[in-house]
């Protein structure tokens, strides 16, 4: 079921312009220093203040809108405010910041992200099913990712799960977003680079919302033969390209790693590779690999029972893939994009791989299994090794691979990985722009030492210490051939608690990339 806001541009209108159109809500996203002197507003502030017999400068004197970032004001409107021009149900302003524009234009700054946030949250709570957002200016440096950042959020806000997928419960609770609409217009005369951002917005948003669907949906349902149906979708409605492999072809693959962890489930385990071709057939493609394991156990070496429901998410990285995948099918991407999954379930059964077992990768690399719960670098590294036939110019691997990083970096980054500069500051930078960020961690020879096994090429652990950093350096014996980074999304994937549910991230993160 689909339930998702749809936004639109408007285009270049004058404050009084858009004071005139009918709408539920009106919101302005003003300068700080605007309201630094109430009695002395001006522009658009100044326009509205008239139309609305001086509320805006009285709400300013008693404190009740700031010049800080997120500060908001929100007002419904009055026959007298009609008569005036004003013409929308409600007006809410939400106030960008009072740092000089010299810094506040600067894509890092994560202000952007905490006053959009502020002010979808109160237009979000409203009963309006339809709103103009205003941008007193967006300016050619750094405005057009606003609104691309702006549509990306504002979905964010209205996704639903149980209102997308209302079979799953007698009596669904969750209820589509009132808001259905939103309309995005700025002072600027860039109407055509402004409909091009909120169409990337829209297609990093849907993304997000298949990251999110298949990654929220119950194990028993998002199994690999789901994800690769899912797969085929979008290769027939974008034209891609879409192989699927099943256990025999695997097998003839020599793919050790991934189907000593497949072994265990009766599920079978399937490898996925999707390809748009946006640009001539001998550019080097980018390659996406994602982690697909649709159920986590352990495998005998058994996971905690409490909170174990939530390892239906170790296959978000996979889930990104996808939606990364849909978003530059809606774009049209000129660029090579290949992505690759691998996808089993990590069961205990007779049949189960053992801690203490060797097996051979397809690299020819044996690896000594100390722990059947280190599970996902045993799929990936087949991966890396198959991409190799693609001659990528860039690799990046996605997976929600250790809670060591979670320790490390908690929520708020992803972890990244890589030895190539260039292709690590593309990330940093991605990930600034699209408010998705990712922290570049070592990746020091040092730390190979601790894979060091006495009976196998290498063991898949390497103790407690530098979990993420280790696991990391696991990867990166399949990866010396091509440039890479591998991202762990483990404490960015998604959420617990109350809040449970998939973030979408890092399709933000990826597409901008892409788009650069």
């Amino acid at each position: 079921m689909e339930c998702s806001t749809k936004v639109f541009a408007e285009g270049s209108l004058g404050i009084k312009a858009q004071m005139n159109q009918a709408t539920a809500c009106l919101v302005l996203a003003f300068d700080g220093l605007a309201i630094k002197s109430p009695k002395k507003l001006t522009g658009p502030l100044a326009t509205l203040n008239t139309a609305t017999h001086g509320a805006i400068a009285k709400a300013v004197e008693q404190g009740d809108l700031e010049s800080k970032a997120g500060s908001t004001l929100l007002l419904t409107s009055t026959d007298a405010w009609a008569k005036l021009g004003l013409k929308a149900e409600r007006l809410l302003l939400v106030s960008t910041g009072d740092e000089p524009k010299s810094s506040k234009a600067k894509v890092s700054n994560p202000g952007f992200s905490k006053w959009m946030q502020a002010g979808l949250k109160v237009l979000t709570a409203t009963n309006a099913k339809n709103a103009l957002w205003v941008f007193e200016d967006l300016s050619a440096s750094d405005g057009l990712t606003q609104a691309r950042l702006l549509v990306q959020l504002a979905r964010d806000h209205v996704y639903k799960f149980g209102a997308r997928h209302t079979h799953l419960k007698t009596k669904p609770s969750d209820k589509p977003s009132k808001l259905t609409q939103l309309t995005i217009a700025s002072h600027a005369k860039n109407n055509k680079d402004l409909q091009k951002a909120v169409a990337e917005g829209m297609a990093i948003a849907n993304g997000m919302d298949l990251t999110k669907d298949l990654s929220n949906l119950p194990p028993n349902i998002c199994t690999p033969s789901y994800l690769a149906q899912t797969a085929k979708k979008l290769g027939k409605e974008f034209g891609f390209k879409v192989e699927v492999l099943g256990r025999k072809e695997i097998e003839a693959l020599k793919m050790g790693a991934f189907l000593a962890v497949a072994q265990g489930a009766l599920t079978p385990p399937q490898f996925i590779v999707i390809r748009h071709q946006g640009a001539a057939l001998k550019e080097a493609p980018t390659v996406l690999v994602g982690k697909g394991i649709t159920f986590d156990t352990g495998g005998i070496s058994l996971k905690p029972g409490e909170g174990m429901d939530e390892m239906k998410y170790d296959m978000c990285g996979a889930a990104s893939v996808l939606g990364t995948m849909q978003a530059i099918g809606e774009l049209k991407l000129k660029r090579n994009v290949i992505g690759v999954i691998p996808t089993c379930e990590n069961m205990p059964s007779a049949h189960a791989t053992r801690p203490g077992d060797i097996v051979t990768s397809m690299s020819g690399q044996t690896i000594e299994i100390l722990n059947t719960d280190a599970e996902g670098r045993l799929i990936l590294c087949d991966a890396l090794t198959y991409v190799e036939r693609f001659k990528p110019a860039a690799v990046i691997d996605i997976a929600t691979l250790t809670g060591a990083c979670v320790i490390a970096l908690g929520a708020v980054h992803s972890g990244m990985f890589s030895d190539d500069d260039a292709l690590a500051e593309g990330l940093l930078s991605a990930g600034r722009t699209s408010q998705d960020t990712v922290w570049r961690m070592p990746l020091d020879s040092a730390y190979q030492e601790q894979l060091k096994s006495n009976f196998a090429d290498m063991a898949n652990i390497g103790g407690r210490p530098a979990g993420s950093i280790t696991a990391a350096c696991f990867l990166a014996r399949y990866t010396e051939k091509y440039t890479w980074a591998h991202l762990d999304i483990a404490g960015t994937a998604w959420k617990s608690g109350a809040a449970k549910g998939a973030t979408g991230r890092p399709v933000p993160l990826l597409v901008n990339y892409l788009l650069a």
